[in-house]
């Protein structure tokens, strides 16, 4: 069997000089190096977070639209969905993001997930975060577009005409705001708490002495936990858990017409906690444990990994999953049972 067929060939140019030229042959299954291709490897990897990303926005802010806006009459006269078509919104988009991005980026789909593999991955290097993370955001924000130009009528119906916008109203249906009851420690909490459980269930998955998912299912796994996280603790602020899924659908509201409230709300709460916690709590979380939240797949027989697109608060879900199960070498506990138990 022969090999690849790429081969150089020369061709005269002029006295003293050859020029050599490529020959492709579709047999060798590879193209020839050249400028365009070199531009697409260099942005591979932030081109697959923005399209994660916005498959993710897209289905999100999408069942949003959908199941809030048909419930007025001047809309629909009958409601399309409720609070856990939401659930299966959110479930989905994630699934379908993290498959789509997994062979490319490792699939983060999450600045919190990004910042916190540069901090504590050496196989992740600072150099590529900025990427990464204008991709996520510009993702949410096209992907908040295109949902926004699909429902505007409907937006315009229900606020009662398109120079009406309001804050939250529907500016909801695109970024997160906590309800009207909840305080600062209160909304942060709701963040903690849900996260935390999902930590548990990630750690739980990266344990090679527990079940693994099986290959090809790491989507399923975080549909499964997407889904229930939603529908048990998402109703009082959103279950935000990730910066570019708030901030860029917030910079879309602010560009058409909901403007400075969308920023202004509740005392920046846009910065402290759909933005910071999740960031903070990324670092806390990884600094607790040094195995990679990743979870293994296979596509078109090549090995991928797909991170977990969320991100954790405190370090709490992996403390009490180490302390309770986890016995490996990475985990700080067990670094603290040798320093006890080592001589003096």
């Amino acid at each position: 069997m022969s090999g690849p067929s790429i081969s150089p060939s020369r061709s005269p140019i002029g006295k003293g000089t050859t020029r050599v030229t490529e020959v492709y042959s579709p047999e060798s299954g590879s193209h020839p190096t050249t400028r365009l291709s070199q531009i697409r490897e260099s942005i591979r990897e932030p081109a697959a977070e923005f399209l994660g990303v916005m498959v993710f926005v897209m289905f999100g802010n999408g069942v949003l639209c959908q199941t809030q806006l048909s419930r007025n009459a001047s809309v629909a006269a009958t409601t399309f969905g409720d609070y856990l078509s939401v659930c299966f919104g959110f479930a989905v988009g994630l699934a379908l993001g993290a498959w789509v991005t997994g062979g490319y980026s490792q699939g983060h789909i999450n600045p919190a997930v990004t910042i916190a593999m540069a901090t504590f991955r050496r196989d992740f290097p600072w150099r590529k975060v900025p990427g990464y993370i204008l991709g996520q955001v510009l993702g949410g924000l096209c992907g908040a577009a295109v949902i926004y130009g699909n429902y505007i009528h409907a937006i315009d119906l229900v606020e009662g005409g398109r120079d009406i916008r309001t804050v939250p109203g529907t500016a909801g249906l695109f970024g997160t705001y906590a309800l009207p009851y909840m305080t600062a420690a209160s909304a942060w909490f709701q963040e903690f708490l849900g996260t935390a459980i999902i930590l548990i269930v990630v750690c739980a998955l990266g344990d090679v002495r527990n079940r693994n998912a099986p290959p090809g299912l790491a989507p399923f796994v975080l549909f499964i936990m997407m889904l229930g996280i939603s529908a048990a603790l998402g109703m009082q602020t959103g279950f935000a858990m990730n910066p570019a899924r708030d901030l860029g659908p917030r910079l879309l509201t602010a560009m058409v017409g909901y403007g400075a409230p969308v920023f202004t709300f509740r005392n920046q709460y846009w910065l402290w906690c759909p933005i910071l916690a999740p960031i903070v709590g990324a670092l806390g979380t990884s600094s607790v444990s040094s195995t990679p939240i990743a979870l293994a797949g296979v596509a078109n027989g090549t090995s991928i990994s797909i991170s977990i697109s969320m991100s954790i608060p405190l370090p709490v879900g992996t403390f009490l999953y180490d302390l309770v199960f986890y016995g490996g070498a990475d985990s700080i506990l067990s670094k603290v049972y040798v320093m006890l138990s080592s001589p003096r």
